[in-house]
């Protein structure tokens, strides 16, 4: 058995070891929110200096005397890291405080073991969990580390530990193959959507910027919102009318934060394959944080990591009505695009200039062709109409259906040469002799 711990620290003790506490506020903000959200009581915050730092306890043997005596005073029965402890180092100080020691791997762990509310995010939390434990078995059984060895001597602390570990190893792999299930059934509905050619807009963002708000704004859902980290685990999809352009698939999804553990990032892929895939970023940032930029950067690592960071993006400056001067609703790069757009999923304020550059930047490679098509084109009349396609229709003198259209270049040409069709008379011009006639022809009957 494990030994006696508690299974919940309401009363927390945080630390912090860095280079210069004095002047990480905005970290130190971060690990308390952190705290709160995982539901723990914070009653005092340590500091050291990482100057100081030493392999067997993180912190100095005085600073362990401090927390020691913190934890003494406000009777707190965990004591919270704002640092990546090794095991040997969790070990040494919970056998050295009489408590339950976490650091931030964990407590972001134990946040997302909260949070997970989906089968696909359970799986992810539990094998982010499993990877996190799978070094840290020993601590478990150190009332059996003094077992003898030799021939009829060895301890049951050496056979029982090599059974949870293998156990584990057993866990983790059903867990990767449940997991991979969940890929390939996400990897269907893509290929689905990609065949009927609809894109994919990921939110993406820092941990509490407003995502949610924001999807659900545009959306009209209802999904979980809440002024707290990692308030989103599960990444939810809807289908979204983009006025100018046509239907998208919206995605939201996990929020970043500083430091993201590894494991969190890997065991999250199935989820962050629709960031991945998505045909347009919109990054959400939360404007009334005097840190954005330092937030932004730190947003850009983790899209690097997962190979999403070449994604055509748009910055969505959120929570403007917070801000006295937002300014300028859209702003252009050097080239005339959309680059940045402010917002306010709270009041609505920016959301239609908002679709209107989702719109633009998606339509690069959109043609808004006017087909006339006779009575015996009624199939590819149907088909344009499955791909909502069809922004409008009228009917001319001559009985013909009118179709004012919006559409990826690439399913156009598709349709056309379905139907037999020469695609050209509607495409872009380039050439003088092609614009000429073009203009002698401007709306050809299919």
């Amino acid at each position: 058995m494990f030994f006696e711990r508690p299974e919940t620290g309401e009363v927390a003790i945080l630390v912090h070891v860095g280079a210069d506490p004095a002047h990480e506020e905005a970290d130190l903000r971060e690990f308390e929110e952190l705290a709160l959200s995982a539901g723990a009581s914070p009653a005092a915050l340590i500091t050291a200096s990482s100057r100081l730092a030493t392999p067997r306890f993180l912190v100095g043997t005085g600073k362990v005397e401090e927390i020691a005596a913190a934890i003494a005073l406000h009777g707190a029965a965990l004591v919270l890291f704002n640092n990546t402890l090794s095991p040997s180092q969790e070990r040494n100080l919970e056998k050295e405080l009489k408590c339950r020691v976490l650091d931030r791997t964990g407590l972001i762990l134990d946040i997302f073991a909260q949070r997970a509310r989906s089968h696909e995010g359970k799986l992810q939390v539990e094998l982010a969990q499993l990877k996190h434990a799978s070094t840290r078995l020993v601590r478990g059984w150190t009332h059996l580390d003094r077992q003898k060895g030799g021939i009829g001597l060895r301890g049951a602390g050496e056979t029982q530990l090599e059974i949870d570990q293998r156990l584990i190893s057993v866990r983790m792999g059903q867990v990767r193959k449940s997991l991979e299930k969940v890929r390939s059934q996400r990897g269907q509905g893509r290929r689905a959507r990609q065949r009927a050619e609809i894109p994919t807009v990921s939110l993406v963002g820092y941990t509490n910027a407003g995502k949610s708000s924001l999807f659900n704004r545009l959306c009209g859902e209802q999904t979980y919102v809440a002024n707290q980290l990692f308030a989103t685990l599960d990444s939810t999809l809807r289908k979204l009318t983009v006025p100018g352009f046509g239907p998208v698939i919206l995605a939201d999804t996990v929020g970043f934060i500083r430091n993201l553990p590894h494991q969190l990032v890997d065991a999250f892929r199935a989820t962050l394959e629709e960031t991945v895939e998505a045909r347009l970023l919109l990054h959400v940032v939360d404007c009334n944080n005097d840190e954005r930029q330092l937030l932004i950067e730190e947003v850009d690592k983790v899209l690097v990591e997962i190979g999403a960071d070449k994604h055509p993006t748009l910055l969505v400056f959120n929570k403007a009505d917070l801000l006295a001067e937002p300014g300028t609703v859209v702003e252009r790069d050097a080239t005339g695009k959309p680059w940045r757009v402010w917002v306010s999923a709270h009041t609505g304020a920016g959301l239609p200039e908002l679709l209107s550059a989702i719109a633009e930047l998606l339509g690069s490679d959109t043609l808004a062709p006017t087909l006339t098509l006779g009575p015996a084109q009624g199939r590819l009349r149907a088909r344009l109409y499955e791909l909502d396609s069809v922004m409008e229709e009228t009917n001319d003198e001559q009985g013909n259906s009118v179709l004012r259209l919006r559409l990826p270049r690439a399913d156009f040409m598709r349709l056309m040469a379905e139907a037999g069709v020469d695609p050209r008379p509607w495409l872009p011009q380039n050439t003088e002799n092609a614009a000429e006639s073009s203009a002698a022809e401007p709306n050809p009957t299919v």
